[in-house]
């Protein structure tokens, strides 16, 4: 029987979308949005109805009809911590995205996308390896203040499609490998897989700044701009997630302007980068540490590894961890895919999502 799944992933500056027939890809897009497009909405649930126009747009641009689809699947988004795999999306999902959740996130479009489209057309709708499936132990989850627990996101999709590819290409399952997976793009994560299980990660909070994220900063000066009445809560989330980073330095989040800033001589360019590549190595160190230094390897992915200069770089801080390898771009439609596809030939059980 053939299988038609279409797939959807809202990143914080892009939409991408696949659509396959079994393990076929017929054909994907990715629609960039421009920054002012993105800054005219107040937050990511504002964009919801139109990145779901996006993606419609696209199935009619490429002439699909919509009705052979089989089923929806979107890029899980930042839910409490659940298991590896898929679940399928019900009320209960959307309404702690929308209403519990305290990570603002472009995933969590996802699944609500993912709902809607598949409602319409009587189809089921997924999410699959979503941002918090992540089995840390208890110890890792414990901070300096009792009201606040460690979060658990990364870039689950990606990092595990990468340690599964570096596991086959030495003949041995997902279970039996030990790695870190540092994911490059605009957002970074740092996880380390141990086994069969991410049992540490470093990401938005934790973790290393990115093109257009914060990373970890100290505490003090964050709750005095909090307090000092200049800014609103949703300025300071912003500050946090959507334009800090390299994007509150240099007043871009394209890492290849960056970069061209950098061989142009630009020496802010050079310091805020060279800044967020020292951090990246820190928080592989940092989880690496998390299994006790018994790494296979470190592998780097994301759009960013395609770039040599900061692979190099992150290569000299950390390659006396493991050896350091490099799997550019990221696998996130074709995961979701096929992940979705097991599900509907009954290789794999969609869980159920319930907050009790």
């Amino acid at each position: 029987m053939d299988y038609y799944i279409l797939a959807v992933n809202p990143g914080s500056t892009s939409t991408k979308l696949a659509v396959y027939k079994n393990e076929e890809l017929l054909f994907k897009e990715s629609i960039v949005h421009p920054q002012d497009e993105i800054d005219f909405f107040e937050d990511f649930y504002d964009q919801h109805n139109f990145r779901k126009m996006v993606v419609m747009h696209a199935l009619e641009n490429h002439n699909f009809d919509i009705k052979l689809l089989s089923c929806v699947v979107g890029r899980g988004g930042m839910l409490p911590p659940v298991k590896v795999g898929g679940y399928k999306v019900n009320d209960s999902m959307i309404s702690y995205l929308r209403n519990i959740s305290s990570a603002p996130h472009a995933a969590n479009l996802g699944c609500m996308i993912a709902k809607e489209i598949g409602d319409s057309l009587g189809i089921p709708s997924y999410i699959y390896d979503a941002l918090s499936a992540c089995t840390p132990p208890p110890e890792a989850l414990v901070m300096g203040i009792p009201e606040v627990e460690k979060t658990t996101f990364c870039h689950v999709l990606n990092s595990r499609a990468a340690a599964v590819k570096y596991a086959k290409q030495n003949n041995k399952a997902y279970d039996d490998v030990k790695v870190v997976v540092a994911h490059l793009g605009g957002g970074i994560s740092v996880s380390a897989h141990y086994k069969g299980k991410i049992v540490d990660v470093a990401g938005d909070d934790d973790g290393p700044m990115s093109p257009e994220r914060s990373g970890m900063v100290p505490l003090i000066p964050v709750i005095n701009l909090c307090y000092d009445g200049k800014y609103s809560r949703m300025q300071m989330n912003k500050k946090v997630r959507g334009s800090g980073g390299i994007k509150a330095y240099l007043g871009t989040s394209n890492m290849m302007d960056v970069e061209n800033m950098v061989k142009d001589g630009n020496e802010k360019a050079r310091l805020v980068c060279n800044a967020m590549l020292l951090q990246i190595s820190k928080s592989i160190g940092s989880v690496s540490a998390a299994i006790k230094g018994d790494v296979d390897a470190v592998i780097l992915t994301g759009g960013m590894a395609y770039s040599k200069m900061i692979t190099d770089t992150i290569g000299e801080y950390v390659s006396y961890i493991a050896p350091v390898l490099v799997y550019p771009g990221e696998n996130e439609l074709e995961a979701l895919a096929m992940g979705s596809l097991r599900i509907l030939r009954g290789e794999e059980q969609a869980h159920e999502f319930d907050v009790l």
